[in-house]
Parts: C-alpha cells; structure tokens; sequence
C-alpha cells in the first residue's frame, strides 16, 4: 500500500507542533507561521552558499533593501511552483515537496543575482563619473595626480570609488610614480575605459604626447560610445530575459503534452520504472540548469571587461 499522503500530513502536522510549542517558549512573542519563517531565514543566512546578509547589506546601501514580505513571497512563489510541476511529473507528493523545499533554496541566489546586477549597474556609473572628471581636470592641470586630488575635492565621487581614489593618491607620492596606482585601481575595477584612460595617462606622463588635448577628446567618446553601447545592450538583455524565462518554463510543462499524447493512464504506469523516473528528474535537474545559468548571464558585471 501507499503511505505517502498519510506520511505528508503526519510530517506537517509534527512541524506544525513542533513550530507551535518552540513559539510559545520564546520570549518575541512570534506566531507559529513567524517563527518558522525566521527559522527558515536564519538556516539560509547560515548555510547558504552565498552570504545573503551581505547582499543585503549592499542592497540597503543603495536603497533596493528587500523586505520579509518580498522574501516571503519569492519563496512561496518558488516553492509552490516547484510543487505543483514536480507532482505533474511524477504524482508522488513527497517528491514534490522535497522538489519545493530545495527550490526555496534557491531564493537567496537569485536574490543575490539581482543585487548584484544592481550594484554593478551602481559601480559602472561611479567609474563613468570617474574616468570623465579625471579627464577633465587633466586638461587643466596637466597632471594625473593633480587631476585626481581635483576630483577627489569635487565631491562628486560615491564609495566605494571615493576612497579608492584617496589611496592611488597616497600611492602615487609614496612612490614618487602613478604607476602602481595605475595597476592597483585598474586591477580592481577592470573596465575598458579605465584600462584605456589609464594607459594614456601613463603615456602622457611618461613620454609626452604633441597633442594631449585630441587624445583626451577622443577618449571622452570614447566613453561616450561605451556608456551608449552598455545601456543599449542592459536593453537588449531586458527583453531577451523575459522571452528567456518564459521558454524555459514552457519546457517544464511539455510533460503535459506528453501526458495528453500517451493518455495519463498510461503516463503513470511508466512511472513504475525507474528508467523513467531517472529522465525526468534529469529533465528537471538540466533545465533548471538551463535556467540559472541564463539568470547569471542575464545579472552578469555592467561594463566590465
């Protein structure tokens, strides 16, 4: 005989117990549904192969704080679609909630994925903001070090590029040189144009140039031409993303077709071997992969290298 569905309800209602009692023993006062929720949040703030605190931390920096009502919901979103298209694949509820739970692990990914793309998009801006600024007081200074004293005054530089700028000019009269303030920020912040601002920098300082003035000018659209290209192509990835995730869910649920196409009498018969079941969790496992290498490509670095 089949337990299964007995097993389920004895499992929800021993978590619910045991949610129920350890609420009452604390001293916050929680809910049953509270302290299991915070419970939950604090196995992922452990455990998690990324440090979701710290991405939230960048979040609130830059105002984008996810709230537990947005958490609770991407993980009700994720979890009870996990469920529900893992019992279309195999009817076996306990699969499926073993399905759901490990796709709520994934939550702080994703949500890491998208702070991330957030503060890259942040970060690209500052060095924009950078790499113009210090061209412009160049132009007048003639100076690299000069240039960046000006800008770092200005007080139009953000962190964490404020105080990386503050350090290349520590760096640079310490040595007597801009050049190992030139290596140190381009290694940390590897975009074309501070790659391309930098050597010029270099060449100017160290060999001279006949015209500075046309070279920094082309430099300027240079990065003209590179901010227009990095929008233009968050753009396009906008659009390709949803046309993406739309298809990868439309292939979860080509089993459905496969059901209609055999009769679901039939379906569920083939689902007592275990060659079956191993190709469909093997649909699963490869289209999920699909999914969230496309979700990391999608959130990739804004206008690095």
């Amino acid at each position: 005989m089949d337990f299964s569905v007995e097993i389920t309800l004895i499992t929800l209602i021993i978590l619910f117990v045991w949610g129920y009692r350890a609420s009452k023993n604390s001293d916050k006062g929680e809910t049953v549904s509270q302290f299991l929720f915070n419970g939950f949040q604090n196995i992922y703030n452990k455990y998690a192969p990324y440090s979701y605190q710290e991405v939230q931390a960048k979040a609130k920096q830059l105002g984008y704080e996810y709230t537990t009502r947005e958490y609770a919901e991407q993980v009700v979103i994720f979890g009870g679609g996990a469920v529900g298209i893992t019992y279309m694949y195999f009817y076996n509820i306990p699969i499926a909630l073993i399905y759901g739970f490990i796709a709520t692990m994934g939550v702080p990914y994703l949500k890491y994925l998208k702070t991330n793309k957030i503060y890259s998009e942040y970060l690209f801006e500052c060095i924009q903001v950078y790499c113009t600024n210090v061209i412009n007081e160049f132009t007048t200074t003639q100076s690299f070090v000069k240039a960046l004293e000006g800008v770092r005054d200005s007080g139009i530089l953000e962190e964490p590029v404020y105080t990386d700028v503050c350090k290349m000019i520590d760096q640079s009269y310490a040595n007597g040189t801009i050049d190992e303030a030139l290596e140190w920020f381009t290694q940390k912040y590897p975009y074309y144009i501070v790659k391309n601002m930098h050597q010029l920098f270099n060449q100017i300082t160290k060999e001279g140039a006949k015209d500075s003035g046309q070279s920094l000018e082309n430099m300027m659209l240079d990065i003209d031409l590179l901010v227009e290209g990095v929008y233009r192509d968050k753009m396009d990835r906008d659009v390709s993303h949803k046309k993406f995730v739309g298809f990868g869910l439309a292939l979860y649920f080509l089993i459905i077709l496969v059901q209609v196409l055999i009769n679901l009498d039939t379906y569920k018969q083939m689902l007592n071997s275990v060659l079956t079941q191993v190709l469909l969790h093997a649909v699963i496992f490869i289209n999920t992969f699909f999914i969230i290498s496309g979700e990391k490509f999608y959130n990739e670095d804004t206008g690095v290298e």
